[in-house]
């Protein structure tokens, strides 16, 4: 075994990774770039290397500079995580080049499986059934479009390199095949650095099941049964949990069967996962989609109802050792379930978002399991994917674990970021979700009426309440007295008592004027916390400055001066002609210059954050009258990116004005 690994990741993988090297005693070694020089991973490792600036392109994605950091510190292997450099043929053929070990297969089954459109005809050869689509690599937009007229609509475009969802694009009509195709090209070249694209048959309502494999270098391969990854927002997994309700005895030994038989069409070595699609309906009708040559973000779940830590196995592998176990001794206890917290802001169209963790609770306790990147004071931006942690349950059934992580959800706090954790808290208690009947498009068809459209009462009487105790005297120190005529009561002589008037506001919702009652107490404050009552219910929120958090949610409670919006407003500020920052993040595409017509809706910008592109349109038909932005600015939410005069016969409604 190992006596050092480098890990050569960041945030919760890295936490997770040091965990087991920690267990079995073996000393870990951090990279980390400048915007990571306090977080968690760093402190929670023996060793911690910088190696460059935050950027991920002049830092966690330059090989050198990890080998480098490997050869100071006397690291005998690199264990890469998932992202960055996990699947990148070159940087494992590089850590064997200078000694290393790489924790992962050979760069020769990274490469064969990493090329999508390889791996589809290798598997097949293999006897693995596989999605209809493209045949060949490196065709021409106009190639594609007719493979994918072939087809037939509706087809999934896909990236060869790489995954994640990154670059796929859903294409219903052909007439939006030629601006889908260059927009999965330029997602797919950002995140991979490899803009070829395949086209594949789009199986409306399929459900998307993965199946676990481990392998050793003395040619065995076991399967660890599936997992359900079938809840998704933009192709990204955001809940994942084993074993799949779909699947009976037969299937799952008949596609756990395929998924070894992938592996060994490649020779490969260590925890690895062959993707399916599978269609609703006929669950014997499975597809091979992709194989993914590194340990996934979901693996805890495998790890629950196995029994087996699935980065210690990694380990041993790449140490020389063999699997101790064979297929008959896995066994799949219980049911668990996983949900990702990103940063995100479902409020806001599920936005990137970002700033500083003011306050961190994470739940842990019997059966619960968080693993996490995150502690209190960390920054988090927009150079690095949007996830920040994992909630992972384990219960003797299905239903005690959707029990379970859903009182696990509202148990988590993340004030300073908004995260989509009371989402996913609602998106468990969805009827279809807890029957088991799910779809890759279930989220998407149901999002917004799992985002509730206004801000609660409470809210806003809790923000109130802790304004008004923030504007309390202090007692004298000498005598504990407070002066009667200094608390901020209403209070008048001879007069009903005034309720001091707070002028509120949640980012995407109207200011509000609330006012305490002035009879009685009604909202307790302590530091971390407040409790209100409203209409004879009690109410108890996490608060740390402006912000205030309940059951996964969060609120950032601004003050707001009307006098100052009105006077904002009068003077122009660009009102509804400026084109604003929807999220912090870079300006990648700028299609537009000062003097050019447009129409509503038109594309004019595109602004990347968190590896998401968002495009900014024109609000109604006119001229750009000013232009603030190039590709590569780097953009703040809500700055102004350009300015859109009305055409004359674009007509905005007065009270819009």
């Amino acid at each position: 075994m190992f006596d050092t690994v480098l890990v050569a990741n960041r945030g919760e993988i890295a936490v997770r990774v040091i965990r087991t090297l920690r267990a079995l005693g073996i000393r870990s070694v951090a990279v980390f770039s400048d915007a990571d020089a306090d977080a968690r991973h760093v402190r929670e490792a023996d060793t911690a290397v910088r190696i460059g600036p935050a950027s991920a392109s002049e830092s966690y994605l330059v090989g050198e500079r990890l080998l480098e950091a490997a050869a100071r510190t006397g690291a005998q292997a690199v264990h890469p995580g998932y992202g960055f450099l996990a699947e990148n043929a070159a940087f494992a053929r590089a850590c064997a080049d200078a000694g290393l070990v790489f924790i992962g297969p050979s760069a020769s089954a990274i490469s064969l499986m990493g090329d999508k459109i390889r791996a589809k005809e290798t598997v097949a050869t293999a006897g693995v059934p596989v999605v209809p689509g493209s045949s060949g690599s490196g065709l021409t937009d106009d190639q594609l479009a007719d493979a994918a007229r072939e087809i037939g609509m509706p087809v999934l475009l896909k990236p060869s390199a790489g995954g994640g969802g990154k670059g796929m694009r859903l294409t219903r009509l052909e007439s939006a095949l030629r601006d889908e195709i260059a927009a999965a090209r330029r997602e797919a070249r950002a995140s991979f650095g490899d803009d070829t694209l395949l086209v594949e048959r789009w199986i409306d309502r399929p459900r998307h099941i993965e199946i676990q494999v481990l392998a050793d270098g003395h040619g065995n391969v076991v399967h660890l049964g599936e997992r359900e990854c079938s809840l998704q927002r933009r192709h990204q997994k955001i809940i994942e949990e084993a074993p799949s309700v779909l699947l009976d005895d037969k299937t799952r030994a008949a596609m756990g069967e395929a998924a070894v038989q992938a592996a060994r069409s490649c020779g490969y070595e260590g925890a690895g996962t062959v993707e399916f699609i599978v269609p609703g309906d006929d669950p014997a009708s499975y597809f091979f989609m992709e194989m993914n040559t590194r340990l996934q973000v979901e693996h805890p779940v495998t790890e629950l109802v196995t029994g087996l830590d699935l980065v210690e196995w990694q380990l041993r592998v790449a140490a020389g050792e063999r699997l101790p176990f064979s297929q008959d001794d896995i066994t799949l206890t219980g049911h668990a379930i996983e949900a990702r917290i990103c940063a995100e802001d479902p409020a806001r169209g599920f936005l990137p978002s970002g700033g500083r963790v003011l306050s961190l609770r994470e739940p842990a306790g019997d059966g619960v399991r968080t693993d996490s990147g995150l502690s209190e004071g960390t920054e988090v931006g927009s150079l690095y994917d949007p996830m920040l942690s994992k909630v992972i349950v384990h219960g003797p059934d299905r239903a005690t674990a959707l029990r379970r992580l859903r009182a696990a959800l509202a148990e988590t706090v993340t004030l300073g970021v908004p995260t989509n954790a009371g989402f996913l808290r609602r998106l468990l208690a969805h009827p279809a979700v807890v029957a088991g009947d799910l779809d890759t498009g279930l989220v998407e068809r149901d999002a917004q009426s799992l985002v509730p459209a206004e801000v609660p009462p409470e809210v806003y009487e809790a923000a109130a309440a802790v304004r008004e105790s923030a504007l309390a005297p202090a007692p004298a120190p000498a005598t504990g007295w407070t002066d009667p005529f200094s608390v901020p009561n209403g209070w008048r002589m001879g007069a009903a008592p005034v309720p001091v008037t707070h002028h509120l506001r949640v980012a995407g919702h109207e200011p509000v004027t609330h006012q305490l009652p002035a009879a009685g107490p009604s909202a307790h404050v302590e530091p971390g916390r407040v409790t209100v009552t409203v209409d004879g219910v009690t109410h108890t929120f996490h608060r740390a400055d402006d912000w205030l958090g309940r059951d996964g949610d969060s609120w950032h409670v601004q003050d707001h001066d009307p006098v100052e919006a009105a006077l904002l407003g009068a003077a122009g500020a660009g009102g509804l002609d400026a084109l604003t920052a929807p999220m912090p993040g870079t300006v990648t595409v700028v299609k537009v210059a000062v003097g050019d017509e447009v129409v509503a809706g038109q594309g004019l910008l595109v602004v990347e954050a968190m590896k998401m592109e968002h495009v900014v349109s024109a609000p109604h038909d006119g001229t750009v009258t000013e232009l603030d932005v190039t590709p590569g600015s780097t953009v703040a939410m809500d700055q102004v990116l350009a300015v859109v005069a009305p055409a004359a016969s674009a007509e905005v409604p007065e009270e819009e004005r």
